[in-house]
C-alpha cells in the first residue's frame, strides 16, 4: 500500500508537469530523494539543511570539492530519514510541545548564553535562520528529547561500580596539574655558529651559577646580566603549568627543590639559567567531588549508545528507498 501510495504521489507530479511546464522545471529542482515509511525526502529539504549545517549553498559545496559534497549529501541525508522516523515515533506517542514550552526554552537558551533577544536575533541572521525557523528547531528538539526521555533515558540505570571503575582509569582528568613559578637569567649569543663565542658565554654562565649557590641574590643577578624576558623583575617569570614546558626543562626541574638553580642550559640562541621558586604539586579530587561530573559522562555516553541502536533497529523495520 505505502509503494502504491507513493507511486501515485509521483505518478500524479509527472502529469502536472506535462500539463504546466513552469511545475515541470520545479518539480526538477524539488524532486524526492527518499521515502521514508508514508513520508517523503525532497531535494528541497535536503538542501536547505545541507546549508543550515554547512554554511553554504549545494551548488557552492559541490563546486569547491564534488568527492566532499556527495559525503556530505549521505550523511545529511541518513539524519533527515532519522528525522522522519522520530517525528513518526513522537505522532505515535502523541507528544506535544505548546508555544509556552518553547518561549521558556529560548528565554533558557538567553540566559545561559548571556544573550539579550536582539542578540539572538542577529546570531539567527548571521546565519542564515529566521526566528521563525528557530522557534520550529526548538520545538522539534523539545519534542525528540521527550521520545530520547521515554524510550532511552528511563531504561538507564548507572552503577556504583561504573563510577568507581571510570574514576580509577581516569583519574588523570580529575587532577589539578603541577604548577611551577621559575625566574630566569638568559644570557645571548649574538653569533650561535662561533665557538670562541660560545665557550666564553658559558664561563660566564658559571660564574653566575657558582656566584648564586654561594649566596648571591637571584633578582640582582638578574637584573645584572641577563638579556632575557623579565630581566628587570629579577627574571620572574611567573606560574606554569608543567605540561606547558619544554620536555628538557621539565626534567631538569623535576629534580630540584624551591630555592634552587639549574646548570647552564644551551639554547640555541643563548646559554639559560633557571631558578626554581615554588612548587605545587598536582591534587586528585577525591571521587565524591567528581562523582556527579563522573555519572553524566557515562549517562550521556549510554544514551548515545543506546539512542544509535534504537534508532538502527527503527530503520531496518522502516520502508526506506533512496531516490537518487
Amino acid at each position: 500500500m505505502r509503494r502504491f501510495s507513493s507511486f501515485c504521489l509521483l505518478a500524479g507530479m509527472f502529469v502536472l508537469a506535462l500539463q504546466h511546464p513552469h511545475f515541470g522545471w520545479a518539480e526538477i529542482v524539488n524532486r524526492v530523494v527518499a521515502q521514508v515509511n508514508s513520508e517523503v525526502i525532497t531535494l528541497f529539504e535536503l538542501n536547505k539543511k545541507m546549508k543550515e549545517i554547512t554554511g553554504l549553498e549545494a551548488t557552492e559545496l559541490r563546486r569547491k570539492d564534488e568527492e566532499t559534497f556527495f559525503k556530505i549529501r549521505r550523511q545529511i541525508l541518513d539524519l533527515l530519514v532519522d528525522e522522519k522516523i522520530t517525528n513518526e515515533k513522537i505522532r505515535e506517542f502523541g507528544i506535544r510541545v505548546t508555544s509556552r514550552e518553547v518561549d521558556a526554552a529560548i528565554e533558557k537558551i538567553k540566559e545561559s548564553n548571556q544573550l539579550t533577544h536582539e542578540d539572538l536575533l542577529d546570531s539567527l541572521k548571521k546565519n542564515a535562520m529566521s526566528y521563525e525557523d528557530y522557534r520550529r528547531k526548538v520545538k522539534n528538539d523539545l519534542e525528540r528529547s521527550a521520545l530520547i526521555n521515554y524510550e532511552v533515558k528511563l531504561k538507564i540505570v548507572i552503577r556504583e561500580e561504573e563510577i568507581s571503575k571510570y574514576y580509577n582509569d581516569h583519574m588523570d582528568e580529575f587532577s589539578t596539574p603541577e604548577r611551577v613559578r621559575l625566574a630566569a637569567i638568559f644570557l645571548k649569543q649574538e653569533d650561535p655558529s662561533d665557538q670562541d663565542e660560545s665557550r666564553v658565554l658559558y664561563r660566564k654562565a658559571e660564574e653566575i651559577v657558582s656566584g648564586l649557590k654561594s649566596g648571591a641574590d637571584f633578582g640582582d643577578m638578574a637584573r645584572r646580566f641577563s638579556q632575557g624576558p623579565a630581566a628587570k623583575e629579577g627574571g620572574d617569570l611567573g606560574v606554569f603549568e608543567t605540561f606547558q614546558l619544554d620536555p628538557e626543562l621539565t626534567r631538569i626541574i623535576k629534580d630540584l627543590s624551591p630555592g634552587d638553580v639549574s646548570r647552564p642550559i644551551l639554547r640555541p640562541s643563548g646559554i639559560q639559567i633557571i631558578k626554581l621558586i615554588e612548587k605545587k604539586s598536582g591534587v586528585v579530587k577525591p571521587i565524591e567531588e567528581v562523582r556527579d561530573a563522573i555519572y553524566k559522562i557515562l549517562y550521556d555516553n549510554e544514551i548515545n549508545k543506546r539512542y544509535s541502536t534504537w534508532i538502527k533497529e527503527l530503520r531496518e523495520k522502516a520502508y526506506l528507498k533512496i531516490i537518487f
